[in-house]
């Protein structure tokens, strides 16, 4: 049976490995470099009929879904 003493060793030891274990995978996240967002871009039909591309950075929102009608009487107009 071991003592009192060496189980406090081993916890000592315990806790020592498990924060050095915490902070090098902390550092190891803030050093790996950022994986830059798959930039994709869009293809927009302008107002004046000519084909545009836009970066996705530059797209606040996913925009909102036009129903077939709704395009038909913009295409109308």
């Amino acid at each position: 049976m071991k003592t009192n003493i060496q189980s406090l060793i081993t916890r000592k030891k315990f806790l020592i490995w498990s924060a050095a274990i915490l902070a090098a995978t902390g550092l190891i996240k803030i050093w790996n470099p950022i994986k830059k967002k798959n930039q994709e871009s869009f293809k927009f039909l302008t107002q004046d009929g000519k084909l545009v591309e836009v970066s996705s950075k530059h797209l606040k929102t996913k925009g909102i879904k036009m129903y077939t009608s709704e395009l038909q009487n913009w295409i109308k107009q």
